[in-house]
Formats: structure tokens, C-alpha cells, sequence
């Protein structure tokens, strides 16, 4: 491609090329630059714009960011109308995200930005869900900068993440990320940390739902619930089954070597008398995997908890729940991890990884938008920059 008339491609008038009110890069130029004004050389949108069109045509260090963009200088040029003619050495961008751009400012601007986009007002279930940033764990360290999304799993949108204090846990960050989200008509989904009853009593209060698995750390919860469903494969002899109201659905899934068998049974028998806030219906969750090749069948059973009554959800449909908070194994972490390289980064400093995942999460929206391959979506952005260019002066309610 002829990067030198690349930016022709890009809508344009007589001022330059035209962006969009409420586009990405419209975003940026509204940051506040932390730089004192002596010595800037390029505008922090600039900068920010560089980054996240590397990332789209699949570059993930900053050595890499900076080749790439000084391969196609041509094109930044005329587009921002530069006066300089080289572009940014990889130090630049690693000094702009330590000390140019506030974390929460740009937390804040992509939340504005992936809430606007068209999927994420129709998606109704949002995954709560943690991550360590890898490459941030010092040599001889345990922990390193941990953040805590709220994802959705319908729109492949990370909405809001927030950094876990190290003197406390995910447990102690999640009524931040769940204040900063509508939670109104929404469901809620974690794992087993996450079933707490200020969590529980929080999420219903604002209009929404929950779904929560329980292990040992409800352990009277936990031990309610098992009891109850004993009954499904128990009974005294001489005596008849205890009334119930379980119901139950199942699904067989082949694939990869496995098949995998889901059971899962509800019941509303614990609502008047369990205290746990909103408690609508419990459910068991029986897996069974066999490895066909092997020979091996493995099984495990795990309990839940939910505010969804049995009207708004039957087992069918919390076992589809269920399984979509999985999704975000395969549709959030992987990409992070693999496409986009995030743990491989061997950036240390806490603020500069934190504002890679948020432009991360950026990328991944955008390339969502082009098809759900990540991978094959970034190769179409790298034999195309005009039209990645495009992504980020574009409202995203266009995208």
C-alpha cells in the first residue's frame, strides 16, 4: 500500500480530514496532558491514536509500536498534519503513559467510548472477573498490578476494570467497578469469591440480578444446599420422597476429544427460609467430562445461588448463564493474553501496564467490530491503516 496517499481514502473538506464529535480520538484530545508544555513534541492524542492503530495490525511492545508507526509516516503526517517528520521513539510512548495520562481519566474515556458502541446497551449479563498482569511481578514477588473487570460477554466489551489495592482483594474492589455500571435490568455473574451479601444486597438494590456459584467460603450456605438437593438421590426406606419443586435441564456438547455433559437442577424450596439477601432460586451443577481417547470420564458437582426467580429463569436458562460467564476464558483473557500479548509485555511500572490494559481493551472492541477472529481482524488492519484510522475518528455508535 502507498502509505504517502493512504490518508486520500479518509473523508475529508477543505479544513483536512474529518472526525466524528464523541469519536475516539475526540476522546483523547480532551485528556489533560500531565507534560509541561516545554519540550512536548507530539499532542498526546497523537500518541495515544499511534498506539492503538499498532496494536490493531498486531504489534504489542513499544519497540514494535514504533517501528511500525515510523514505517508509515507518510500517512501520520498528512493526517494530523505533523510539522515534524520523524515520529516518536519507543521511549515516548513508554514516557507518556507514565507520566502524560492519568489512569482513571483514560478509564474514564474508555468507558464513555465501549459504552456507546451499539452491542453493549443490548447486553443484559456482565462477568465479574479478575487478572494479574504478569509481566508487572517484580523478580522475587508474588503479586503484581491485578485488575478487575466487569466484562460483557454478548459485546466482548471490558466496560469498566479497576486496580485491586494490594493490602485487600477482588472482593474488596468489586462495589467500585459495580458503582461505576447501570445495573438495572443486568445480571451479574462471578465465581464463588464473589458470593458475598453486601456484593448480593448491592447488585439487587441498583435493579439488578445475580448468579453466583457457592464453595467453602459460604460454607452454612453451601451445607444448606446440598442438603436440600440430598433428597433428589436419597430417600429412608419405608418412607416416600419429600415434596419437591426441582426441575432440571441438560446439554451434551462434543468437541476437541470430549464430550462434556451438563446437568443442572433448581429449586425455590430455600427462599423463605434462607437470610441471604434476594435469594430467589439455588441450583446443582453437575459436570461430566469424557476424554474419549483416554478412556477417562471425569465428574464434579458444584451449588449456586441467584436472584433470578424461577419465571425469569428456568434451568435451561441458568445453565446457559452459567456457561456464558465461562466465555470470558476464551473471549477476554486469551485474546489479552496470546493476540494481544499482555502478559508477555515486560513493562514493570503499575501505571504504564494499567494503561495498556485499558487501550487493549479499546483494540479488542474495535476488532470485534471488523469479526469475531481478533487475530485475522488484526492482519486486515495491518494491510489497512486508512481504514483502522477510520475506527478511531468514528462515533462508535457507527462502528
Amino acid at each position: 500500500m502507498n502509505y504517502s496517499i493512504a490518508a486520500l481514502n479518509l473523508p475529508q473538506d477543505a479544513e483536512g480530514v474529518l472526525f466524528d464529535v464523541g469519536s475516539l480520538y475526540t476522546l483523547f484530545r480532551g485528556l489533560t496532558d500531565r507534560r509541561k508544555r516545554r519540550g512536548v513534541r507530539y499532542e498526546l492524542a497523537v500518541v495515544l491514536v499511534a498506539l492503538v492503530l499498532a496494536k490493531l495490525a498486531g504489534e504489542t511492545t513499544p519497540s514494535g509500536i514504533a517501528d511500525w508507526v515510523q514505517e508509515r509516516r507518510a500517512l501520520f503526517l498528512e493526517t494530523f498534519e505533523l510539522k515534524r517528520k520523524r515520529m516518536p521513539h519507543h521511549n515516548t510512548y513508554r514516557r507518556t503513559l507514565k507520566s502524560a495520562v492519568g489512569v482513571d481519566e483514560l478509564e474514564q474515556v474508555a468507558q464513555q467510548f465501549l459504552g456507546a458502541l451499539p452491542m453493549t446497551g443490548a447486553t443484559v449479563q456482565i462477568c465479574l472477573d479478575g487478572k494479574t498482569v504478569r509481566g508487572t511481578i517484580a523478580f522475587g514477588e508474588t503479586r503484581g498490578l491485578h485488575l478487575l473487570a466487569a466484562y460483557f460477554p454478548g459485546a466482548g466489551v471490558v466496560l469498566c476494570q479497576v486496580a485491586v489495592d494490594t493490602k485487600t482483594n477482588e472482593i474488596g474492589a468489586a462495589p467500585q467497578v459495580l458503582k461505576l455500571l447501570d445495573l438495572q435490568g443486568k445480571i451479574m455473574t462471578g465465581d464463588a469469591m464473589f458470593a458475598q451479601r453486601a456484593l448480593s444486597l448491592l447488585i439487587v438494590q441498583a435493579g439488578g440480578d445475580y448468579v453466583w456459584t457457592v464453595k467453602d467460603n459460604q460454607s452454612q450456605l453451601k451445607s444448606d444446599i446440598e442438603l436440600l438437593f440430598a433428597g433428589d438421590h436419597e430417600c429412608v426406606p419405608g418412607f416416600s420422597p419429600a415434596p419437591t419443586d426441582f426441575q432440571t435441564a441438560q446439554t451434551i456438547n462434543s468437541g476437541h476429544g470430549r464430550i462434556e455433559k451438563r446437568t443442572l437442577t433448581t429449586s425455590s424450596l430455600l427462599q423463605e427460609t434462607c437470610d441471604w439477601p434476594g435469594a430467589a432460586q439455588v441450583f446443582r451443577l453437575e459436570r461430566e467430562t469424557q476424554l474419549v481417547a483416554r478412556g477417562v470420564t471425569r465428574a464434579e458437582v458444584a451449588y449456586g445461588i441467584t436472584s433470578l426467580s424461577a419465571a425469569d429463569a428456568d434451568p435451561a436458562r441458568l445453565l446457559e448463564i452459567v456457561r456464558t460467564h465461562w466465555e470470558q476464558e476464551n473471549g477476554l483473557h486469551y485474546r489479552r493474553d496470546v493476540t494481544l500479548a499482555e502478559d508477555a509485555c515486560r513493562v514493570k511500572h503499575w501505571g504504564v501496564a494499567h494503561a495498556l490494559a485499558i487501550l487493549n481493551n479499546l483494540v479488542l472492541a474495535l476488532l470485534l467490530r471488523f469479526q469475531s477472529n481478533a487475530a485475522k481482524a488484526q492482519r486486515h488492519y495491518a494491510a489497512h491503516p486508512d481504514q483502522a484510522l477510520r475506527l478511531v475518528f468514528s462515533h462508535p455508535a457507527r462502528l
